[in-house]
């Protein structure tokens, strides 16, 4: 399905406010810089001016549009006297979600001057749907209104032309600054600490808590939410679950046994013992031996877990993600000589929303979402750095790894979340370019496509659908999830909610399960974003992440089921 990049969005009825107001083009008025504006302040409260050299009228919100985590819509009366932040994003996209967590300190920060309006403007066909954006909304703790722009009628109203974009509105209904990409808390914060002073001053700031009726206040707690990956090991009989949303792993039989979890439930990065441990929403997981790796994403950190000892301890990342250059180049001048290979420290290296492990050999792949590449770290935990990807977000096969980050003619990524493997080659579910790559453990080979856009001249990352047949035919529709066994890759195919499989060599792709349409059904098969796939002694396990359930299908009669988890109950609240 062909889909316009909204990178070229139409002339928009209103002024071209990103070309205005940009993260690099801060203008306060009588030259004070935002951040030494509180300072300046207390030196002279007289001496308040408004501190945003421009100000452009916004109109009110289209009628008609639908509001969701509110209880009503909202317009510029409801709004007025309060700061209020227009995210725009969509769900599917990495850099929206690493907002997410920013606009969430924001919000924390000034509880009674500022509301956050989330404008969901789609990418993909099955993030125009409410019911999608509402699941998103739960996934992600979203606690402000969100708008389903599944038309683009604000996004074009604003003139829009990425995501993310960031647009801050004053409580005179004035836009006064605006930013697109990876927007972070300190450049948010320093904006409303130079502008609050003088709305206050002027009277127009009204500090009375606004309450949204939250969808998040009207859910019944589930024994697993939004389980993100799965991983079966049919050497010890063991499923690993991704409880994301539980922020802790679940660890049963392969026939659903509960064995043990792995997790306190809080959200936190704490080392230590099953009990006492903590994660942020994991993802993806790996097994050697006796040691379970686990993508604690939203941490931005790699973890280890001694499956004897019951013990969880950190092994890459700093906690904070990563951003800008690539390890081992921190402080090397770039008009110099580069470093031969792009590696650093585990522990003191940032990484940047690991998805995905694979373990072989004596390595770990990981599949960094972040910056659209696949890492790789030696299991002696003795360096990490890019394995695969030039960092630039596309579908384009070539070699590894460039000699200068981004340089072109070499593979391209987009957003990695799934990792299988033969031995040979590593199968990536590319899920921003909807496409099944293959990366080489051989160094010396090159990154191919198995299935999907990699041979579009332009716009790989917006051609998607839901077509079986010959590999020049597959369109698949953000696959998240794959696995491999004899000859085949089964995907999750996540956002036609099928499970699918292709074949290795050919590219030649079928529907295993799934109608195409989201839902709770057995026969006919229905499933609601499947994000994680796993195998083991003819069945796939299925994360079937909407529906809070992993699911079964027995590979020789086709039949799907669910696996029942006796005594797992949701972790306390915290």
């Amino acid at each position: 399905m062909k889909h316009r990049c909204r990178h070229e969005s139409l002339v928009p009825r209103v002024v071209l406010l990103l070309a205005l107001f940009t993260a690099s083009q801060l203008s306060f008025a009588g030259g004070v810089n935002a951040q030494d504006l509180p300072a300046a302040l207390e030196a002279d409260q007289d001496a308040v001016q408004n501190p945003f050299a421009r100000r452009i009228p916004v109109p009110d919100f289209p009628a008609g549009m639908q509001w969701l985590n509110t209880s009503k819509p909202l317009t510029k009366q409801d709004l007025k006297g309060k700061f209020v932040v227009l995210d725009f994003w969509t769900y599917c996209c990495i850099n929206c979600i690493h907002i997410l967590p920013e606009l969430k300190k924001l919000e924390r920060a000034y509880p009674n001057e500022l509301v956050v309006i989330g404008v969901h403007s789609a990418k993909f066909e099955a993030e125009k749907k409410t019911k999608n954006i509402e699941e998103a909304i739960l996934r992600y703790e979203i606690a402000h209104p969100v708008i389903n722009d599944s038309e683009h009628r604000v996004w074009d109203m604003f003139g829009v032309r990425s995501w993310p974009t960031v647009l801050m509105i004053d409580p005179e209904g004035n836009a006064v600054w605006g930013a697109g990409g990876e927007v972070e808390f300190e450049t948010l914060d320093a904006v409303l600490k130079a502008g609050i002073p003088y709305y206050a001053q002027q009277g127009t700031l009204d500090r009375t808590p606004m309450k949204f009726d939250l969808l998040a206040d009207q859910q019944d707690p589930t024994p697993l939410r939004f389980p993100g990956k799965v991983l079966a090991d049919e050497s010890s009989n063991r499923l690993f679950i991704a409880d994301s949303n539980h922020n802790r792993i679940v660890i049963t039989s392969l026939g659903g046994k509960l064995i043990d979890t792995i997790g306190s439930g809080a959200i936190g990065r704490a080392d230590g013992s099953y009990d006492k441990a903590s994660f942020d929403h994991p993802q993806g997981m790996a097994i050697k031996g006796d040691t379970l790796y686990v993508s604690d994403t939203e941490n931005h950190l790699l973890r280890k877990v001694d499956l004897q000892a019951k013990v969880v301890s950190t092994i890459a990342g700093t906690g904070v993600q990563r951003r800008g250059a690539w390890p081992g180049m921190e402080g090397v001048d770039l008009t110099g000589e580069l470093p031969q290979r792009f590696v650093d420290k585990p522990l003191s290296t940032a990484i940047n929303s690991p998805w995905a492990l694979w373990a072989h050999e004596d390595a770990l792949y990981i599949a960094m979402a972040g910056p659209h590449q696949i890492w790789k770290m030696p299991l002696d935990e003795s360096e990490i750095g890019p394995y695969a990807g030039n960092g630039r977000e596309d579908i384009v096969d070539g070699p590894l790894l460039p000699p200068v980050p981004y340089q072109q003619g070499y593979s391209s990524f987009a957003q990695p979340s799934g990792l299988a493997s033969d031995g040979k080659w590593l199968f990536v579910a590319d899920s921003e370019g909807s496409s099944i790559r293959a990366v080489p453990i051989d160094p010396k080979q090159q990154v191919r496509t198995v299935v999907g856009t990699a041979d579009l001249p332009h716009g790989r990352l917006f051609e998607f659908g839901d077509v079986d047949g010959a590999r020049d035919e597959v369109r698949l529709q953000h696959c998240l999830g794959v696995v491999y066994h004899d000859g085949k890759i089964y995907v999750a195919d996540t956002y036609n909610n099928k499970v699918k499989v292709v074949d290795a060599k050919t590219g030649a792709t079928k529907t295993v399960a799934g109608t195409g349409g989201p839902g709770l059904a057995d026969e006919p098969a229905q499933f609601d974003e499947p994000a994680g796939i796993a195998y083991a002694n003819g069945t796939l396990y299925v994360a079937d992440t909407n529906n809070h359930l992993i699911r079964t299908i027995d590979l020789a009669t086709g039949s799907v089921g669910r696996l029942e988890i006796g005594g797992l109950t949701a972790p306390p609240s915290h």
